[in-house]
């Protein structure tokens, strides 16, 4: 699917949708309310179903369904990123009506982080059939440790990017509002808000080792792996204001994706020998994603009416 045209066309629409977000419905720092969250969630799931749909019109049931168990899977594992958000404003203390700044920025980057993991995922994938046995290898041993160890803590003072930067600049005291950056005492000095960013671009490359390889287990069209990374992120923002008050229900969300990981790595192992149709993978992964949630609101429901 990936010619110019399209390429060119679908990062111009992305790119008009992210201006629009900040600079007219966003230009103003403030607290995104619960309303405006479901909102915005609506208008991103609306515009990346309505993409499927036009893929579906003009290249057939084939690239679409591949495209929605790309975006499924994506937006499960985008999911997780929401846990990091909420640790990494705490860590920095980011108040609420900046976070939206620090998450567009983000996203942005990440965007960037993406077509770049996509590009060359795809020459090694053109180049060397094999890579496609080690992807798979690397999901199902990552999918393990996950469901084993668990979501891995934040340590932000381990960041080796944030440890140099603190040898250039200063830290900034006080308040410095939506900036990145201050002047104290003539020198720039870097603020909460930018240290927070820089965190979340770390944590953000450190799941796109997974997320991407994971698409490419559903197709190897880099236009639809990319595709479906990109609708995925551009709703996380929504999404985080969302669901912040209730992620810690989702307890059983990390057990499902971590499943998810290994379904999708064995399928890349057993793909020289046996077959696993986009239908049969779009059905899994559903039913392991629907289980984790089932089982996660289950389980609140059952803390929540224990006495005590």
């Amino acid at each position: 699917m990936g010619t110019p045209t399209l390429w060119v066309g679908f990062n111009a629409a992305v790119l008009a949708m992210l201006a629009l977000d900040l600079g007219i419905f966003h230009r103003h720092s403030h607290a995104v309310s619960l309303r405006g969250a479901a909102a915005w969630s609506a208008v991103w799931v609306s515009l990346s179903l309505g993409f499927n749909l036009w893929i579906l019109r003009t290249q057939g049931a084939g690239p679409a369904l591949e495209f929605f168990t790309g975006y499924l899977i994506e937006k499960s594992l985008s999911l997780d990123n929401l846990f990091v958000f909420l640790l990494v404003f705490r860590s920095f203390g980011v108040a609420l009506q900046y976070q939206h700044r620090v998450l567009f920025w983000g996203v942005m980057g990440a965007l960037v982080m993406r077509g770049a993991l996509v590009g060359i995922g795809a020459a090694l994938v053109a180049r060397f059939a094999w890579i496609l046995l080690v992807l798979g290898a690397l999901l199902v041993i990552v999918g393990v440790r996950m469901l084993v160890r668990g979501r891995p803590d934040l340590h932000p003072e381990r960041n080796p990017i944030l440890r140099w930067l603190r040898e250039i600049f200063p830290i900034a005291h006080g308040e410095t509002g939506e900036r990145f950056f201050v002047l104290e005492n003539g020198r720039r000095a870097m603020t909460a808000l930018f240290l927070a960013l820089v965190v979340l671009e770390g944590a953000d490359v450190i799941f796109a080792l997974d997320s991407v390889p994971a698409v490419f287990g559903i197709t190897r069209d880099p236009f639809l792996v990319y595709t479906s990374n990109v609708c995925a992120i551009l709703g996380l923002r929504a999404f985080y204001f969302l669901l912040a008050g209730a992620l810690p229900f989702f307890r059983y969300l990390n057990a499902g994706i971590s499943a998810v990981l290994i379904f999708v790595g064995g399928k890349m192992l057993v793909e020289p020998w046996i077959r696993v149709s986009t239908q049969v993978s779009l059905t899994v992964v559903g039913a392991l994603l629907g289980a984790a949630v089932a089982a996660s609101f289950l389980a609140a429901r059952a803390s929540e009416s224990t006495p005590g």
